[in-house]
């Protein structure tokens, strides 16, 4: 069939069926509030931040509750069983645990709701008092949530924590908390045997049932002086001695969420039921038709706000939510046995969140498969790729007539079929994305990408991409709960007085704004400030930009910290710190872009060090500059680096993967440092701004 057949009438149907999202639509709108004078927007369907979607429904276990009555008889949470594990060997000796894992398997919202109940109980028999706090210190899973919303039916405070968490961080966390009871797997437990010499309150442990628990659990048992439980053996104490719940206000305190840690210490944000659902409130108004029939894919970390508040949305809607994790996404995601499925083939999800570097990912395998093939399979791709993005001028969700329909039959099946084939919609959150995987997944899948911008201290609530807004870059208008703000920061030269649209420090108002940090009241106050309404703002740091239209696009950085593709935080002053104690180094301005997952640096050469190493080489050069240009002495100054990077314990994606030797001091002179010789960073980016870009190239 020749292609540009099955294409000769598609721009009649594309400008008959489209209609342009770039006409004038209003999607947030300007607003006067109080606080700090700057240029403010609210989302245009709504006049005042929304708390809630829900008549009567003011916590997070009330919206459980409710939905657990009214979708009784409907799927909520899915599994799948491991049905074998094999090690599998590589040619190069390298050796990799594959799995084969059954069909899901599901609990119903009301089976749920009596295992959400059991846990409660079960609880107040292993002796958790109330005013003490609960960890859960393990990877997304069914047990995960039933284990918060337990906890939420006895106003019982959970800390969460991220199950990579090194070792000083997660003693900081569990210590600084106060933590009496923590609900961990098998690798968490381990962490916490080893670090149990340090750990000043935790008194109950509670095991999710995995591979291997037996031998973790004996060792917890004669090393420590823990009440140690599996979480099954805590439901069947709940289920024989029931236990009225004692619900919560929304002013409690919900969550802490400790952040990752890659900046130093975690901070612990305090998040109430009322903060978290005012986020869920609004996301509700964004996906339409979100109900009992979509399918929702979890496999992102619930210790992270985006998947917490996003599970929520799905249990609010009466969605079913299937557990994966990353490992064993797809088909050929690595820990997955050749020939058996991936979960999302197994669940063919409707709903995703995905983060940045899960669809770069998807793009790249895509790309790498059809370049492999060639010939015509690749021309046929090619085509339809092209007649797709040239029919962009409209909604993505116009009829597309018959050129849609044999476009998906011919390609575009096969590449949905990697998510399963049935995806709809897809959230973007955690980081940026790019505009070219953006518009690459629209194009393939078929569904749109709502790019979301939020913070924890924000409960993920900022601003929202629309549904019908095919633009790629922005991150939409301010969320239904959110006024987002933008004030001057004469410092960066950024002005809400910039034409042709205002520019300046993004801040978050509304009741989705959390209650602080916890015990850091210092910190709280550098970030949180009430207005004279008594509204309560966040100020992010982030610098942002508004559209004509009302949406906004994240642009800069304030401060010298910087979240890599996959989530990580990097913070520059403290990794340059760290690596000027190579002999080699003169100066370093670590360079970290978030599109990528992995830092570079421009390191200033000293001189002696460097000629002396290259004499005892051996090696003779005609200046100093030939001599930084070398790739054995780049080699060289990278070792040194990695050697104090890992002297420092700064964690693998601090570490630069690339790098370029200067050989020209940086002076204040030169405008590159300041008299107390601090980095310009900002004129060194854009000075060296080739350079940093072939580092990515």
């Amino acid at each position: 069939m020749n292609p540009f057949l099955v294409g000769l009438f598609a721009p009649v149907i594309a400008t008959l069926m489209f209609r342009n999202s770039k006409n004038g639509k209003k999607r947030g709108v300007p607003v006067e509030v109080g606080g700090e004078p700057g240029y403010a927007v609210r989302n245009y369907r709504f006049a005042e931040p929304v708390e809630t979607h829900w008549e009567g429904v003011v916590t997070l276990a009330e919206l459980f509750e409710q939905s657990c009555k009214r979708f009784a008889y409907m799927p909520l949470f899915g599994s799948r069983k491991l049905i074998a594990s094999e090690m599998e060997v590589t040619p190069d000796g390298r050796s990799f645990e594959k799995l084969h894992l059954g069909d899901y398997e599901w609990l119903s919202y009301g089976e749920a709701f009596k295992a959400v109940c059991n846990f409660s109980s079960g609880l107040v028999q292993i002796g958790h008092r109330n005013g003490e706090r609960l960890a859960i210190f393990s990877d997304t899973r069914a047990e995960w949530q039933i284990a918060l919303q337990g906890c939420f039916r006895r106003s019982i405070t959970v800390v969460t924590i991220y199950a990579s968490l090194g070792e000083e961080a997660l003693c900081h966390s569990l210590n600084e908390t106060e933590v009496t009871t923590v609900i961990c797997g098998r690798k968490e437990l381990k962490k916490l045997i080893d670090i149990s010499g340090q750990l000043d309150t935790v008194n109950r442990v509670i095991y999710l049932n995995d591979e291997g628990v037996p031998t973790e659990v004996s060792l917890a048992k004669k090393n420590t002086s823990w009440k140690v439980a599996s979480f099954e053996e805590v439901q069947i104490l709940g289920r024989e001695n029931s236990v009225d719940a004692d619900m919560p206000a929304s002013s409690d305190v919900a969550v802490i969420m400790y952040t990752s840690g890659s900046t130093g210490l975690p901070k612990g944000v305090m998040m109430t039921h009322r903060n978290v659902l005012s986020t869920v409130s609004a996301v509700m108004t964004i996906v339409p038709e979100l109900g009992k029939k979509d399918i929702y894919l979890a496999y992102l970390p619930l210790a992270h706000i985006l998947e917490l508040a996003a599970e929520a949305v799905m249990v609010a809607a009466g969605c079913a939510i299937g557990y994966g994790s990353p490992l064993t996404l797809t088909d050929t995601s690595n820990k997955i046995k050749n020939g058996t499925k991936g979960d999302a083939s197994a669940l063919r999800p409707t709903l995703m969140t995905a983060v940045p570097a899960i669809l770069d990912r998807v793009r790249d395998g895509v790309r790498k498969k059809v370049d492999t093939k060639g010939g015509i399979a690749k021309k046929l791709f090619d085509v339809a790729y092209g007649r797709r993005l040239a029919a962009i001028n409209g909604s993505w969700f116009g009829a597309w007539g018959l050129e849609k329909i044999l476009w998906d039959i011919l390609v575009f099946r096969k590449v949905r079929a990697i998510l399963g084939g049935h995806v709809r919609f897809l959230l973007s959150g955690g980081a940026p994305l790019s505009g070219d995987t953006q518009r690459f997944i629209n194009i393939c899948l078929g569904a749109p990408i709502g790019q979301g911008y939020g913070l924890t201290e924000t409960c993920a609530g900022g601003s929202f991409s629309e549904y019908d807004d095919t633009s790629v870059g922005r991150v939409g208008a301010p969320l239904s709960c959110s006024y987002v703000k933008l004030i001057d920061w004469p410092e960066g030269g950024y002005l809400i007085t910039d034409l042709p649209m205002p520019r300046g420090e993004i801040i978050i108002g509304g009741p989705n704004v959390t209650a602080g940090y916890f015990k850091n009241e210092e910190k709280t106050n550098e970030s949180y400030k009430v207005d004279e309404r008594g509204m309560r703002w966040f100020y992010t740091g982030d610098i942002g930009r508004f559209h004509p239209d009302g949406c906004l696009e994240i642009i800069d950085r304030k401060k010298d910290i910087v979240k890599l593709q996959h989530g990580e935080y990097v913070s520059l002053g403290k990794v340059e710190a760290a690596l000027s104690v190579s002999p080699y180094v003169d100066n370093i301005m670590v360079h970290a872009d978030p599109f990528h997952s992995y830092c570079v640096a421009l390191v200033v050469a000293a001189h002696s060090a460097i000629e002396n190493w290259a004499s005892n080489q051996g090696i003779t050069y005609s200046n100093f500059s030939e001599l930084c240009q070398r790739q054995d002495t780049v080699k060289e100054v990278l070792g040194s680096l990695q050697k104090a990077a890992k002297e420092a314990r700064l964690q693998k994606f601090e570490i630069p993967a690339k790098i370029i030797l200067l050989p020209e001091p940086w002076t204040p002179e030169s405008g590159l440092v300041t008299a107390a010789l601090k980095l310009k960073r900002e004129v060194i980016r854009k000075a060296f701004a080739d350079d940093l870009a072939s580092l990515y190239a």
